[in-house]
């Protein structure tokens, strides 16, 4: 409640307003910056070039530039790929896990109100118990490679 109260207040006051003001004022500058940081890198690669022209020539600093780019670009590429099925992973254990604290929740939720009715409680227990037989089932079977939440590599 007190909450909601000081919301409503923020918002009567203008506080949100300038909130919101300063938040797009940061958000300019930002990329005002990001924009003179990549022409100043820009400049950067352009000297360290002519630079390179001037003591090897402009046919072997193209390519070399080239080359590195390329190089660059085939790393940033591979890390992703490498790193992308660790991260599904992870996610879909974690979207598992807020999957099965929905579930729980849910039944904790409806629990007093299936109590108080006339088969309540052999409603609650048989679903209850075949989540419990269920849950022991998947802790004693081996994981195969088939299964997404197994770290087994095929």
């Amino acid at each position: 409640m007190g909450t909601l109260v000081s919301l409503i207040s923020a918002l009567a006051s203008g506080e949100a307003m300038a909130a919101l003001q300063r938040t797009r004022t940061t958000a300019i500058l930002y990329g005002l910056a990001g924009i003179f940081a990549l022409s100043g890198v820009g400049f950067l690669v352009g000297a360290a070039y002519i630079w390179l022209a001037a003591r090897y020539g402009a046919l072997a600093a193209s390519l070399g530039f080239g080359i590195g780019f390329l190089v660059i670009a085939g790393l940033i590429l591979a890390i992703h790929k490498l790193t992308a099925g660790r991260r599904a992973r992870r996610q879909a254990r974690r979207r598992k896990a807020d999957m099965t604290a929905v579930g729980v929740t849910a039944a904790l939720a409806l629990l007093p109100a299936l109590a108080k009715s006339k088969g309540g409680l052999g409603a609650v227990l048989a679903p209850a118990l075949a989540l419990v037989a269920y849950a022991i089932y998947r802790e004693n079977v081996k994981p195969g490679p088939e299964d997404p939440d197994s770290d087994v590599k095929p």
